[in-house]
């Protein structure tokens, strides 16, 4: 158990009870737990598996590569119209998810399967759709799109995950906002940007020093 997880979760005022029941669903297996894009993700040899997270209407479980999941359920859907390879499972109440933890713990392990063997997502094509949000900041900041397209196919992707991911336009602008002197310092959305992490380049929360 991460305690940063834990804080994480005590701290909901929304979807605290379901996320915490997903929480010890996911703790029963071999992954490896962490915050990750500001949410409770789980790894499985470094490889992104899962993460819990909640909207306004519902709490979410989305796995990774879940296109790759047999889905015997139907349970699974896309997150967005463009989205490839991952895909959530929607949950309203803590009921729901009792009522599902059989079928839930069978989608965990068939993801962590999948990694065990290696499997990967083919790609429609190569390029990155990108929200419009982010298209309007690189006409408006001729900057800012050099450096987004000076960083690497994967830091360029795990952004535009991110951007994209938010379902209001107000909030993808915050995101880019919010991200924008990362991007033109060439850092990824997990880099370190204090200098004092101990898994350079990536952040292991070290900076949270610098506020106390």
């Amino acid at each position: 158990m991460n305690i940063k997880v834990g804080n994480f979760i005590s701290k909901l005022k929304t979807w605290k009870a379901e996320m915490e029941a997903l929480r010890y669903i996911l703790l029963e297996f071999q992954l490896i737990e962490d915050i990750k894009w500001g949410i409770p993700c789980y790894t499985f040899e470094n490889s992104n598996v899962v993460i819990i997270h909640g909207f306004k209407e519902y709490c979410g479980l989305s796995f990774f590569k879940g296109a790759l999941l047999k889905d015997a359920k139907g349970l699974l859907v896309k997150p967005g119209e463009n989205t490839q390879g991952g895909r959530l499972i929607k949950f309203k109440s803590v009921k729901e998810i009792n009522k599902l933890k059989t079928t839930i713990k069978s989608y965990i392990k068939e993801a962590i399967e999948i990694e065990k063997l290696g499997l990967k997502i083919e790609h429609r094509n190569n390029e990155l759709v990108l929200p419009e949000e982010l298209i309007n900041q690189f006409k408006k900041n001729a900057r800012f799109k050099k450096a987004f397209n000076g960083l690497t196919p994967g830091r360029q992707r795990a952004y535009n995950l991110f951007f994209s991911a938010a379902k209001q336009a107000a909030t993808r602008e915050t995101r880019i906002e919010k991200y924008k002197k990362q991007i033109l310092d060439g850092k990824g959305i997990n880099d370190c940007t204090c200098g004092l992490s101990l898994k350079m380049p990536y952040c292991d929360g070290s900076h949270k020093q610098l506020t106390k």
